[in-house]
């Protein structure tokens, strides 16, 4: 099965253009505009250093963010938090297999509705990711 780019539609470049999304073979691609030079940057080169960043800014926080998440289901029993609780330290197989199935479609446009974006810059390298409701950098 070919990998899809995880966030299609959600990345951007350095001037806030919306990067498009190719294929060459089976790899995905995130397409930037090089002053009219396509450069292509492998989808998974960027989708990685994405999912680290978030891996980064949720570890230490597994406890109170499956209390929440089980609040949310509206299952808030210590079962139920526990269960959210493992699969929180198991991100990296999270991510693993995110990364092997993509993100839902649902996922994806809510996530853009919502305003998070992704900035690259022409060499793949994730400069920002926006997200909504995240705490600024000098509050954290």
């Amino acid at each position: 099965m070919a990998r899809q780019a995880l966030f299609d539609g959600l990345v951007v470049d350095e001037q806030d253009q919306p990067v498009e999304t190719t294929r060459v073979g089976e790899e995905a691609f995130y397409v930037v505009d090089d002053d009219g030079f396509r450069r292509h940057v492998p989808s998974e080169q960027v989708d990685r250093q994405v999912l680290a960043q978030m891996k980064e800014m949720l570890q230490g926080h597994e406890g109170i963010l499956s209390e929440q998440a089980a609040k949310m289901l509206g299952q808030d029993d210590i079962f139920t938090r526990a269960a959210i609780e493992k699969q929180l330290e198991n991100m990296d197989e999270q991510f693993a297999q995110v990364l092997e199935t993509g993100l839902p479609e649902g996922s994806r446009a809510y996530l853009g509705m919502s305003g998070f974006r992704v900035r690259i810059n022409l060499h793949g390298d994730v400069l920002e990711i926006q997200q909504p409701g995240g705490a600024a950098p000098e509050d954290e």
